[in-house]
């Protein structure tokens, strides 16, 4: 459980943020500017704020009404930043071990030979910074911040200064991370495509305000936070399972309770929960149930709510079972339909629309 509640003037930004958030992964996200790094600067101790709290747990780590304001190396909190900042004179292992022996032996709860091996360092344990890839850095930078045995690990866009293949890498050991060692994991990104794939809970922040906080899937899929989260990157999450694989085709279907979703094959056991990000552009709307289409995904829902901004750009959000499903047309196509609040309506999406970076796979059937 993370509690914050805090105001801070820094310069002439105000950061006056709130929320309580409780998961495995808490999401900060927002825009440059928005203040997300001064939030975990004041969790991290960094900076003080003026007033309020901070609360991991049950331990307080700021109360400015309780005189509380433990220091940074008392707050038992790992930091990966932005770059990597290893020392480039110590090879590798010396740069873990530096985290550790921060600690005590008796407060040493993650070993040393797991981390190497979860984050696939044991060939490099030699080698000098420079010899390293952006994306070994930045693994050897985590691994530094989880042998200092963090009650939090705070990543602040730990992708931003990497290629889009090292950013796919750090992603899936930060999953690693999050189903093998169990440290609440406080991830930074103004990337909704990092936000949705990793966090269970987001916190979306502009001009150093919380605007919303809660399920990704609920607070993500929200309209009337697109000035905040973007309208070219907006998009729905459905949480579904693998309930069968077509060989034949290279196909996979996922179910959830709305229907189905087809999509290429995922290479994961029939019952794996994933969690499949559809962006709105990729989502099309019929009034009526299409014959002879090409597309395979076929959805009927109910409209919920629709946005018109005066621009070409109408969005549209369809209930499917329970869930929601956020659809991107034209004006003259909403006119055309005639698009109206529960209508009844068919939600059109093209299976090859989804991607490896549009599904995050979740935990198997067994796991839950």
């Amino acid at each position: 459980m993370i509690d914050v509640d805090i105001e801070q003037q820094l310069g002439a930004f105000h950061l006056a943020a709130k929320f309580t958030a409780e998961a495995p992964i808490v999401g900060l996200f927002g825009r440059s500017g928005s203040g997300k790094t001064s939030v975990i600067n004041a969790i991290a101790g960094i900076t003080r704020p003026a007033r309020g709290r901070i609360r991991i747990n049950d331990v307080s780590l700021f109360d400015a009404e309780e005189g509380i304001d433990l220091p940074p190396e008392e707050r038992r909190i790992g930091y990966v930043f932005q770059d990597s900042l290893l020392f480039p004179h110590m090879d590798v292992e010396s740069n873990l071990l530096y985290g550790q022996k921060l600690r005590q032996a008796r407060e040493r709860f993650i070993d040393e030979a797991r981390v190497v091996d979860l984050l696939g360092l044991r060939a490099f344990l030699r080698r000098k910074p420079k010899m390293l890839s952006g994306g070994e850095k930045q693994r050897v930078a985590i691994g530094r911040a989880l042998l200092a045995q963090p009650r939090i690990l705070l990543m602040d866009e730990p992708l931003a200064a990497l290629d889009v293949s090292r950013k796919s890498e750090i992603l899936d050991y930060v999953e690693r991370l999050r189903d093998e060692l169990a440290i609440p994991i406080v991830y930074v990104s103004h990337s909704v495509a990092e936000i949705t794939r990793l966090a269970d809970t987001v916190v979306v922040l502009s001009d150093g305000a919380c605007l919303a906080a809660g399920d990704v899937d609920e607070v993500m899929g929200r309209l009337d936070l697109k000035p905040a989260t973007g309208r070219y990157q907006a998009g729905s999450l459905i949480e579904t399972r693998i309930s069968a694989h077509d060989s034949h085709d290279q196909l996979t279907t996922l179910s959830f309770d709305g229907g189905e979703l087809i999509v290429p094959h995922l290479d994961a056991p029939i019952g794996e929960r994933v969690r499949a990000r559809i962006r709105s552009r990729d989502v099309s709307i019929a009034t009526e149930r299409p014959a002879e289409i090409s597309m395979l995904n076929i959805l009927p829902g109910c409209v919920t709510a629709t946005e018109v901004d005066g621009g070409p750009i109408v969005d549209v959000q369809i209930a499917i079972g329970g869930s929601m499903l956020n659809a991107r047309i034209t004006r003259r196509s909403f006119q055309q339909l005639g698009i109206r609040k529960e209508q009844h309506v068919y939600a059109l999406i093209k299976a090859v629309s989804f991607d490896q970076r549009s599904v995050r796979y979740a935990g198997s059937a067994e796991e839950r």
